[in-house]
């Protein structure tokens, strides 16, 4: 067993202790009788628990207008310990082989026949049995817990910033890596062992995109050599303790690029900057996503730009909001997001420009700040 010093890192109690009466408020709103919140993100966020998920039931039971109950199997419980359950002193109802967890479940709800959300990671091997026992079928959990997720507290706000400053230092790093004659996977290697070096409990990707691979806006890495003329493309990010993600994109020039290629990724630049400026509250997602647009379809570019300007991040690498068209939520102050755009170029280059952003009342807060010109890398 893991002594105190050496379990995850986790926010205060009672950054938790808020969550959950925020979620149990949001859920009366919402004329439910309580939350089933079983292992993944949503329970992290709620109780800091990074219990899996496997075929016995573990739950998180928030009722309404009740005390929260954790439903756990016995062999289990040592996993809730570096959670933050027994110092909110949520009640444990453990169980063992033979028992039934789901009538557990809706006790805790206080019975049956009442309206219930659950979060949409829970299984269907879980799903469909507690349905049975509550004689009703479960709705998502989603829109009563989008706001609380996506509109980050104080405590958040700092773990996103310390994991783009560590991000930033690896991108410091990455022309010292990326040699003529080098392949990308050597490239991708290297920045791994840079990310974890530099503060992140480990790697969650690495796209090392060189030459025509840069124009695959997902491709990961290859065998592919490393020549002089190259713009790569260098999109990095991982979980930072207490396990809030950095997610940066930053286009590297193997040698002076060509002057075509200098004069398009000038654009990108000037669209990147536009998208960031447009952000503040009250402006919704599709405004900041045509800020970009607008610029690259002002110089042709439009058909370059083949996906959405960019993501929610938190606990999970890509998460609400999502900065793209057609998405006419509003931004709040705490929200945060990458500005992302992209050109694509197949069979010849690509280029990205990538900051996670937090909307603050004055503006956007980049959590990046390495420069965003393309990054020379001298060759010889």
């Amino acid at each position: 067993m893991a002594s105190p010093s050496s379990l995850p890192a986790r926010f205060p109690t009672e950054v938790y202790a808020h969550r959950l009466a925020a979620a149990a408020q949001a859920a009366a709103g919402a004329g439910l009788a309580g939350l089933v919140i079983t292992p993944g993100y949503d329970l992290r966020y709620l109780v800091g628990s990074r219990a899996q998920t496997f075929e016995r039931l573990t739950a998180l039971v928030l009722p309404a207008d009740g005390a929260p109950t954790i439903v756990v199997p016995r062999l289990e419980l040592a996993a809730l310990k570096e959670s933050a359950v027994t110092e909110l002193g949520v009640a444990v109802r453990d169980w063992v082989d033979g028992d039934d967890p789901y009538a557990l479940v809706a006790d805790a709800l206080g019975g049956v026949g009442r309206a219930v959300a659950v979060t949409d990671s829970m299984p269907a091997l879980h799903l469909l049995p507690l349905a049975e026992v509550l004689g009703v079928v479960p709705v998502l959990a989603t829109d009563v817990l989008r706001t609380l997720r996506m509109v980050k507290d104080p405590a958040e706000i700092d773990a996103l910033r310390k994991a783009g400053a560590a991000i930033d230092r690896v991108h410091a790093r990455v022309p010292e890596f990326l040699v003529p004659g080098r392949t990308e996977a050597d490239v991708a290697a290297d920045i791994a062992e840079a990310i974890v070096a530099e503060g992140h409990s480990e790697v969650a990707f690495i796209i090392v995109g060189s030459g025509p691979h840069g124009a695959d806006p997902h491709h990961e890495c290859s065998d592919r050599e490393l020549a002089a003329g190259d713009v790569v493309v260098v999109d990095i990010g991982g979980p930072y303790e207490p396990g809030y993600n950095s997610d940066s994109t930053r286009t590297y020039s193997i040698g002076d690029p060509d002057p075509e290629v200098a004069r398009r990724y000038a654009v990108l630049q000037r669209a990147q900057q536009a998208a960031v400026a447009a952000v503040r509250p009250g402006v919704t997602a599709e405004q900041v996503d045509a800020a970009a647009r607008d610029v690259l379809a002002a110089e042709g570019l439009a058909e370059a730009f083949v996906h959405r300007t960019g993501h929610g991040i938190g606990l999970s690498v890509h998460e609400e909001p999502y900065i793209v068209a057609g998405n006419s939520l509003a931004l709040q102050e705490g929200m945060a997001f990458s500005v992302e755009p992209g050109i694509y170029f197949p069979g010849q280059w690509g280029a990205r420009i990538e900051d996670i952003v937090i909307v603050t009342a004055d503006g956007a807060l980049s959590v990046n700040n390495r420069p965003h010109d393309l990054v020379v890398v001298p060759v010889g």
